[in-house]
């Protein structure tokens, strides 16, 4: 049988903007849209508190990301076969909506649908992942990390504002249309994708889930993972955190905050993501990590009068794009770094469970952060959290400067058991037989 040609480069981050702009234009759309439609219905904060808490389910993802690694279609493409059935669900569930016009007065069935759709969008996202493990080289890697993160705020932009400012004027079915419409895009994207042959098969379940604990054999990755990952995570969440009661208690209005939150800096975190991506690709993994540590530094000196009440308009915004964009820039590193320590064969189980991680740490440190902020003030917490991410930015660099030499071969090129230690690449210094 002759080899299936790998698709180019470009044609490979396409198909992974496609799906994961795709996949976060519902998630936009619930965790933002769909909350101010019910609130403008009447909806309590106790049953919008339990629309957000189905977001839980991406964190625990990682339980069924085995699955994916083993079970495939050969003649579909393994992650394909997974992809095509998972978006087309994504689209099917968007459209079960549509017979729900008056939310607020329906909230059973929406609550049950948004749950199905969230995990549909978590699994597909384990199946994503696994396909940019495979297809992007080592260099690549920041750029589609870059990519990854830009799309989350584009869908959420998409999901949660434009398809809200459409339902305004005309309505559900239309917002719920356009909604599907986008989300199929990446339903055709897929079908038009022909993923190579797998020689790595994994061979049984229980070895895919030997590779949740297998991951963290490998060299440097319980260093990353558990001190590198958590100072970063923490102090940027914890900051984040304060943000919006902090914007509340400057007196802002609620229609402001979420223009500002949910729309304006948005933008500057997508053309960080971007920019942050491409810069791994051309310098390092060390020096962007340092660019984001030294620029969430900077935000939060910004941020000092919002978090000491005074919060005029132009210098917030100023402040909180500032803060999305130092954000994301150690989004991308920290994405990146995860998937050089995901192995082909089980790249979505590895790479799963490294980012669930981060998000516990996030949602935990949103906690922190606030129950925090009632003890020693905005401030206090604000400065603190600058601290922990220059903890981590500098165990960052001791963690490159160790274990950043130590190579394997392409990720997409080259199989692997997916069970074993496999040393992370340095994506600073890579061989010309790897760039893209």
């Amino acid at each position: 049988m002759k080899p299936s040609r790998q698709p180019a480069e470009p044609g490979r981050l396409g198909t992974l903007t496609a799906l994961y702009v795709t996949q976060y234009l519902g998630i936009g759309f619930i965790t933002v849209g769909l909350t101010a439609i019910l609130r403008d219905g009447g909806t309590s904060l106790d049953t919008l508190a339990l629309l957000q808490a189905i977001g839980l389910i991406w964190p625990v993802k990682f339980l069924w990301a085995p699955l994916l690694d083993r079970y495939g279609s050969r003649r579909h493409g393994h992650y394909r076969s997974w992809l095509l059935v998972l978006q087309s669900g994504l689209v099917l569930a968007l459209l079960a909506l549509l017979p729900f016009p008056r939310p607020a007065d329906q909230l059973g069935p929406i609550v049950a649908i948004c749950a199905a759709y969230v995990l549909l969008s978590a699994t597909q996202d384990v199946a994503a992942d696994a396909v940019a493990v495979r297809l992007l080289s080592t260099r690549a890697r920041g750029t589609g990390n870059g990519i990854q993160v830009a799309a989350s705020y584009l869908g959420n932009l998409l999901g949660g504002g434009a398809c809200v400012l459409v339902y305004d004027r005309y309505g559900w079915a239309a917002a719920v249309l356009l909604l599907a419409a986008l989300t199929a895009v990446g339903l055709v994207v897929v079908w038009r994708f022909r993923e190579p042959p797998r020689t790595d098969r994994v061979p049984a379940v229980g070895s895919a889930y030997r590779a949740l604990w297998s991951a963290f054999g490998q060299p440097g990755c319980r260093w990353w993972t558990f001190v590198v990952v958590p100072l970063v995570y923490v102090g940027s969440g914890a900051a984040y955190a304060l943000v919006t009661p902090a914007l509340v208690d400057a007196g802002w209005s609620l229609a402001r905050i979420g223009v500002v939150t949910g729309v304006v800096i948005s933008v500057p975190a997508i053309l960080a993501g971007l920019v942050a991506g491409a810069g791994i690709g051309r310098s390092s993994r060390s020096a962007v990590l340092v660019v984001g540590g030294a620029l969430l530094t900077l935000s939060v000196v910004l941020l000092l009068p919002l978090l000491r009440g005074d919060a005029p308009l132009t210098g917030t915004v100023v402040a909180l794009s500032c803060f999305m964009t130092a954000y994301t820039v150690l989004n991308v590193v920290v994405y990146t770094v995860n998937m050089d320590y995901s192995r082909p064969a089980t790249g979505g189980t590895d790479f799963t469970l490294f980012s669930s991680f981060g998000l516990i740490c996030s949602f935990a440190a949103a906690s922190l952060g606030l129950a925090a902020a009632g003890q020693v003030g905005y401030p206090a917490v604000g400065v603190g959290s600058a601290v922990l991410v220059a903890a981590g930015v500098l165990a960052g660099l001791r963690h490159q400067r160790r274990y950043g030499h130590q190579r394997r071969g392409d990720g997409a090129a080259a199989p692997t058991s997916g069970t074993g230690p496999v040393p992370p690449p340095d994506a600073a210094r890579e061989p010309a037989r790897n760039s893209v």
